[in-house]
């Protein structure tokens, strides 16, 4: 069964850190790349960041710019989200999904696959 499974989220103080991880069952990361999507209450699901399959191509979005950090590691079928300098306004539930192709999008409807999702919260 093709399962993707997020864990790390938490409650944090502003200025904290985290890191999620995206763990795959089912299928060899290898071939794909990876989103991490967030999703805050009353608001869309929106792209955080995203790495290539050979992890030699990564985006991230402005908000997060300069603060979180995609990684992967193919050997665990795992990739990770480091997140430093959390702001209250990056409290949200974090996806990550895979994209049926090597190379990066930003758009939900490109991702064939999601995980369930894990919850984090900053605030003091």
């Amino acid at each position: 069964q093709l399962q993707l499974v997020e864990s790390g989220g938490d409650l944090v103080q502003p200025g904290g850190s985290l890191r999620l991880s995206c763990a795959a069952s089912g299928f060899t990361l290898d071939y794909y790349a990876i989103g991490w999507f967030r999703q805050a209450p009353g608001k869309e699901r929106e792209a955080v960041s995203c790495i290539s399959s050979s992890g030699h191509s990564i985006d991230y979005s402005d908000s997060v710019k300069g603060r979180f950090t995609i990684s992967r590691d193919n050997a665990k079928n795992t990739v990770y989200l480091q997140m430093n300098s959390l702001k209250p306004e990056d409290t949200a539930i974090y996806y990550c999904a895979r994209r049926p192709y090597g190379y990066c999008s930003e758009h939900r409807e490109e991702h064939d696959y999601w995980g369930q999702g894990t919850q984090v919260t900053v605030s003091s």
